[in-house]
């Protein structure tokens, strides 16, 4: 049988290795396990600045076609995270496509931490949508290559919250003129761990808090709590708000939406929030909406792994946390003084650093 270099193959007909050359990437790891049903794709985006370092994500995906692409997505978007952050670390990301309800056991989890352990270190895990830090406690017993872990720095979603509430109230000091939050009318699209956490932060500020989710017992419990007003997750672009946070899944600012959103910020925990980068990032900017770039303002999760990684306190976390109230600020003052979409000016800023280490094309 012939052995085909990766130069003399045609990537028309190969889709997977077209996309993982197009987005940059190093290695993809497709697991399957017909015992526990245990199917997840780990992507390996980028190891130049250190090995690379991201949540795996439990959802019911359509197909695996979806999951691919959002795996490559939530990987490439980590080695950025991560390089703005000022982190040594590269991206990497991995999905398991089920029901995160229904369908975990110790068996489920124990097999995944075998395939991550087969990649000797070059991906370093932790929780993220779908998984808790018990769930990291089973992929632990097969792989020391997992942070999050109950006892250690456990769930990041507080220091994601933080630093997503810091950035916010950069994005308001730059167009509101103070960084107070009180009073401003806010919409949390998504109350899981990260999102609860930072409507805490909102009302205890004072901020006006609406809610939506797609599982209505979070929403009565979150609800009931905060005193937040729950909105229908269909109406939730239509409400009057001063600012917009995704915290559910991306690609929610896009053309639908962008022709309903009332806001002057937008500024959440959600990945991938733009759904098409180049054009509704322009089209944010154009509409005198400030955009905080997604990977910019959630590194507070990372940041809480890198800590554990390198046996560093939760003081040193919170602290570095608190640092994205700087860098938000930073990009958003550059971007509207060089008239450049804020993603452009991330993107910028965590290239530079990666191309000061590795060679990496990024005009891909």
């Amino acid at each position: 049988m012939e052995v085909k270099t990766i130069n003399e193959i045609n990537l028309n007909e190969n889709p997977v290795l077209a996309q993982m050359a197009t987005m940059g990437h190093e290695q993809l790891l497709f697991c399957n396990d017909e015992e526990t049903g245990l199917k997840a794709i780990i992507a390996i985006h980028s190891t130049v600045l250190g090995p690379s370092l991201g949540g795996t994500r439990m959802w019911k995906y359509a197909n695996e076609m979806e999951a691919l692409n959002d795996v490559l997505r939530l990987s490439r978007g980590m080695t950025y995270k991560n390089s703005i952050s000022n982190l040594n670390l590269g991206g990497g990301k991995a999905v398991i496509i089920g029901d995160s309800h229904t369908m975990k056991s110790e068996a489920f989890f124990r097999r995944f931490g075998k395939f991550v352990e087969s990649l000797s270190g070059k991906y370093i895990t932790a929780e993220d949508v779908g998984i808790s830090p018990e769930d990291m406690g089973w992929v632990s017993k097969e792989t020391r290559h997992v942070v999050g872990l109950p006892g250690k720095s456990g769930d990041p979603s507080p220091v994601t919250a933080l630093g997503v509430y810091m950035g916010m109230k950069a994005c308001a000091k730059i167009q509101f003129g103070s960084d107070s939050l009180a009073g401003k009318k806010i919409a949390v699209q998504g109350v899981g761990h990260v999102g609860e956490y930072l409507v805490k932060h909102l009302t205890n500020e004072g901020a006006e808090v609406f809610i939506s989710d797609i599982y209505q017992q979070t929403l009565d419990r979150v609800s009931s709590t905060y005193n937040a007003r729950v909105v229908a997750p269909q109406d939730i672009y239509d409400i009057d708000m001063d600012i917009y946070a995704p915290c559910a899944l991306g690609a929610t600012i896009n053309d639908e939406t962008l022709a309903k959103l009332k806001c002057s910020i937008i500024a959440g925990a959600a990945n991938n929030q733009l759904r098409n980068e180049s054009i509704h990032g322009q089209a944010v900017m154009d509409k005198g909406i400030i955009y905080a770039p997604d990977y910019a303002i959630n590194a507070g999760g990372v940041i809480n792994c890198f800590s554990e990684v390198h046996g560093l306190s939760s003081e040193w976390a919170h602290t570095k946390a608190e640092e994205i109230y700087q860098t938000i600020y930073n990009i958003v003052s550059r971007s509207q003084e060089e008239k450049l979409p804020t993603y452009q000016i991330a993107n910028a800023i965590a290239e530079e650093r990666i191309k000061a280490v590795g060679i990496i094309d990024f005009t891909k």
